[in-house]
């Protein structure tokens, strides 16, 4: 098998590639040689290259989509280890809402083919999902936010109020002491709050790397959530504010 189509077969098993994990593999290459590989199977359409690697289409529900692959090569060893911890916390036979974003993209390859009905703001999420037979899976409706690959809106709110949620996976993209969880836009807000507020447990996944960062608008505080899945990065303040809350951590 030649390198591009190692490459290739690399990109459709693991989503997404850096540079680095490449040079790792291919110890004989230099840097310009794997870049210039990547730039072939991006001109053939079959990969998008990112600041630092690679990642599959079939990862994206829109190919052109920058800002999201981007994302996707950040913190990637970070965002594996919280997709684990979350993995365990899986329970057959309950409703589950899976939220948007990178690490709940790698969450949603872990979740075992079993019956469990499971809906996501997510587009590209479901169709992650579906590739397994067993899960019950339903796509949220309303409006595409091209830089998170999700949906939101009056009709995904509308959508929400008629379904039951036994525990919600969340990703937030900033979070601090004073602002609690943060998104970028109202609309995700709204969605991200009104589930919160549905959910038996509620389970946020979130890299350090979030903390610190205060986006526009807040939809949760620590006093909303069950469990806090992240890394082992954590500062200090964070762990004893979420113990002091009674959020697990994980």
């Amino acid at each position: 098998m030649q390198r591009r189509d190692v490459i290739k077969k690399l990109l459709d098993d693991r989503g997404e590639i850096t540079l680095n994990e490449l040079a790792e593999i291919f110890p004989d290459c230099s840097t310009m040689t794997l870049r210039r590989d990547i730039k072939y199977l991006e001109d053939n359409g079959l990969v998008k290259r990112t600041r630092g690697g690679a990642v599959a289409l079939s990862q994206l529900s829109i190919a052109a989509e920058d800002v999201y692959s981007r994302r996707a090569v950040e913190n990637t060893e970070d965002k594996t280890v919280i997709a684990r911890k979350a993995a365990a916390l899986l329970e057959s036979g309950r409703s589950l809402y899976l939220d948007s974003g990178t690490t709940l993209m790698r969450f949603a390859k872990l979740i075992p083919d079993d019956y469990i009905a499971i809906l996501t703001s997510g587009p590209n999420i479901a169709l992650e999902l579906i590739k397994k037979n067993r899960p019950n899976v339903m796509l949220l409706g309303g409006q595409l936010n091209r830089n998170t690959i999700s949906v939101s809106g009056a009709d995904a709110n509308r959508f929400l109020s008629e379904v039951n949620i036994d525990i919600a996976f969340m990703a937030s993209s900033g979070f601090s002491l004073q602002h609690g969880f943060t998104s970028g836009t109202q609309s995700e807000c709204e969605l991200k709050r009104a589930v919160l507020g549905m959910a038996s447990r509620a389970i946020m996944l979130m890299d350090s790397s979030k903390v610190g960062k205060n986006l526009p608008y807040t939809f949760g505080t620590l006093e909303g959530i069950d469990v806090l899945v992240s890394d082992d990065k954590l500062p200090a303040e964070i762990v004893q504010a979420a113990k002091a809350a009674g959020v697990t951590g994980m």
